[in-house]
């Protein structure tokens, strides 16, 4: 078997995106270049990699296999290039980084600040739900993952980056959004819209709940912060997230953060990477810019 690197990578973005098309748009190449090139590594294999049902691609036995070790190969060179970029007082490459939907609210100030002392690294986002950051954590597909609610079936090595209070937000016209203190009783009868079953958001929310013995009554569950501030805003009930998620300037109008007894949730936000990975040199200098800018990211 000879598959060239190129062939690799090429095939890496057909796993990825499970599409020819896409695959191409990806690696800024020709459709046809991107089918030939996986005929010829097939050819060289000597077994299918993928099957097509329909629009989509799926990986075979042998596929799935070539997928763990074309990652790791492509890893390692890029360990050793970013190595080499280090050896000449650079530091240049990629950074492969997923975080959760709630995190887009800070990571945008991270990734300026880190682009604008680093402007020779190309930073790869992925902005997901809890349930699909599993998924590719599964797999070792990024360099790190920032989330609120790491999964326990997965062993990671764990750092507490910042704190992420929930907090139940009401309509600014809402009866008790005037009252000094509250306990949790009173939301009793009270209509919650929450984000759907699976985000870090939610399993927070629900533990914390429960934990108190207390059942909300769901009105809706939506999967994005904005879809509900909008609903809580027009009065369709109230919600549970994280503080990150509110910004005085936009929703301060619109949106009160109600002083629950038992509220603010107390949580973190998570850097994690599966154990035993070894991390690239720009993902050790991303990890301690993560630590400078904590202090500067923190909500009360």
């Amino acid at each position: 078997m000879n598959p060239t690197f190129r062939q690799l990578t090429v095939f890496l973005a057909v796993a990825e995106h499970g599409s020819i098309t896409a695959a191409a748009q990806a690696c800024h190449i020709t459709q046809p270049t991107v089918s030939m090139q996986m005929r010829e590594l097939s050819d060289a294999i000597g077994l299918p990699l993928y099957e097509q049902i329909g629009k989509r691609l799926y990986l075979t036995a042998a596929g799935k296999a070539l997928v763990e070790t074309a990652r790791a190969m492509t890893e390692e060179w890029e360990r050793f290039e970013q190595g080499i970029a280090a050896m000449k007082g650079h530091t240049k490459g990629k950074l492969r980084v997923t975080v959760a939907s709630t995190a887009k609210y800070f990571v945008p100030r991270i990734l300026g600040s880190f682009c604008g002392r680093y402007p020779e690294v190309d930073i790869a986002l992925e902005i997901l739900n809890r349930d699909q950051i599993v998924q590719r954590l599964s797999v070792n597909a990024d360099d790190l993952y920032i989330m609120s609610m790491p999964p326990e079936e997965i062993d990671l090595v764990k750092q507490a980056f910042v704190a992420n209070p929930l907090v139940v937000v009401a309509p600014a016209t809402h009866r008790l959004a005037r009252k000094r203190k509250l306990a949790l009783s009173e939301l009793e009868g009270e209509s919650f819209i929450l984000r759907e079953p699976g985000s870090g958001t939610r399993l927070a929310g629900d533990a914390h709940f429960a934990g108190l013995g207390f059942k909300p009554k769901i009105r809706l569950e939506l999967g994005s912060n904005e879809a509900i501030k909008q609903a809580v805003a027009v009065g369709l009930g109230l919600t549970v997230l994280s503080r990150h998620a509110l910004n005085p300037t936009t929703d301060g109008g619109t949106l009160v953060v109600l002083r629950v007894a038992e509220f603010p949730v107390h949580s973190n936000w998570w850097v994690v990477y599966p154990r035993g990975k070894r991390l690239s040199p720009i993902a050790n200098v991303f990890l301690e810019h993560l630590a400078a800018m904590a202090k500067k990211l923190a909500v009360t």
